[in-house]
């Protein structure tokens, strides 16, 4: 009996032995998918390499859909007891996030102002409030402009000119509208308002004050813009009439139902990928000024997790917005590298030099704004991408809708000044 005793002792301790040591802590991290294509897979290769350098961390990505969704699965995870230490969510829920009380300032959490401090700055510019730093960007992008070279040529316009201001996008985009192609379509469904903000600034008009608690709607440079908007169908032709889907508006773009479409960096890799014409990027055309603003996802570290918890997401942070898994990731899916070091690595020297679209993104962040953001932003926002659409639509005047945004948006923020 002592004997089969020991030879058990021994087995247990040889299976001890050979399995791997558990992970001591565990991570749920909610992750938007907003644009189409791989990224899942993307996400969970970094994980993986995370977790290989890092075993004492599990972390579970949870693909919750788009930002919206994402926001809205998080938070009821929260609510619920669920486990969730992490998200990337809308660089523009940080107010909202702020009065809610459920992320931390990741000044609290670090003592690395260099590494706080390595981001490019417009980046940093939603997530910095009141002096501290609630986001770190990650899924970052701006607006660019897609074109289709071999229509250009076919249009005997040069492919390598595209439209470089808004006289200029509507000469171009005529010539280019036939045979059942448009000429432009810019997406005024999912994110009317990233769209209109990018044309707002163009025209010489932020759209909100930097500190979340006013909005200029119906200012009278704004009206313009959406009369500009508008015009591009209603009186130029360019555009269809309507709305234009932005979840398909790549794949309108790939078949040649538009010979320009204004979209997120993001879809960058996929349109390379899927291309069957030569396709070139470009910054946004200008008439006052250059803009766009940026957009996508920052990090979130939520309050309601244990300090383990808390160093072991910003290891994970820190791990993926590393100079060498940001270019990966910029590789991979079109967003860019949020950090100048990102592009300092061999890798991303080496696409951008075989790949410059690669760089149009980043390159236009000398003359990028903070996404539109504010306190109640989701209402907020919903108010303004109405009245874009009803204006698109012919339901109301340009003067009607954003006059009644803007009045909802005076009540929405009133109690925050």
């Amino acid at each position: 009996m002592k004997y089969l005793k020991k030879l058990s002792l021994a087995a247990a301790m040889a299976t001890s032995i050979a399995l791997p040591a558990m992970a001591e802590t565990e991570l749920t991290m909610y992750y938007p998918i907003a644009v189409g294509g791989s990224l899942t897979q993307v996400v969970d290769g970094i994980v993986a390499d995370f977790e290989a350098e890092n075993p004492d961390i599990k972390v579970n990505a949870v693909y919750s859909g788009n930002y919206d969704d994402t926001r809205v699965r998080a938070l009821s995870a929260l609510n619920s007891g669920e486990p969730a230490q992490l998200a990337v969510m809308f660089s523009i829920d940080a107010y909202d996030l702020i009065e809610q009380d459920l992320i931390l300032p990741f000044d609290d959490l670090v003592n690395d102002d260099a590494w706080l401090n390595s981001f490019y700055p417009a980046l940093m510019a939603n997530g910095n409030i009141e002096g501290k730093t609630w986001g770190i960007p990650f899924q970052r992008s701006t607006i660019v402009a897609y074109y289709n070279k071999d229509l250009f040529r076919a249009a005997g316009l040069d492919p390598e000119a595209p439209p470089t201001t808004w006289d200029e996008l509507i000469s171009i985009g005529k010539a280019l509208t036939k045979d059942g192609t448009s000429g432009l379509m810019i997406p005024s469904t999912g994110y009317p308002y990233w769209m209109f903000q990018a044309l707002a600034i163009q025209n010489g008009k932020e759209v909100m004050s930097n500190d979340g608690l006013t909005t200029s709607f119906d200012d009278a440079t704004v009206v313009d813009t959406l009369k500009f908007w508008q015009s591009l169908s209603a009186e130029h032709g360019i555009m269809p009439t309507g709305t234009v889907e932005w979840g398909t508006l790549r794949q309108a773009f790939l078949e040649g139902q538009t010979a320009m479409m204004w979209h997120s960096t993001g879809n960058l890799t996929a349109v390379k990928k899927n291309a069957s014409f030569d396709f070139g990027v470009a910054e946004l055309p200008a008439n006052v000024r250059k803009g766009s603003p940026t957009g996508g996802g920052n990090f979130y570290i939520f309050k309601d997790t244990s300090a383990e918890e808390q160093a072991a997401a910003v290891k994970l942070i820190k791990f993926m917005t590393s100079p060498e898994k940001a270019a990966e990731w910029s590789i991979a899916t079109g967003y860019m590298g949020v950090s100048p070091a990102a592009y300092e690595t061999d890798a991303l020297k080496a696409y951008v030099a075989e790949f410059p679209p690669a760089l149009v993104a980043r390159n236009q962040l000398e003359h990028a704004v903070a996404e539109f953001s504010t306190f109640e932003t989701a209402r907020v926002r919903d108010g303004l991408n109405n009245a874009i659409q009803s204006a698109l639509t012919g339901a109301k005047t340009p003067e009607e809708a954003l006059g009644e945004a803007q009045a909802s948006a005076e009540r929405l923020l009133k109690a925050y000044r």
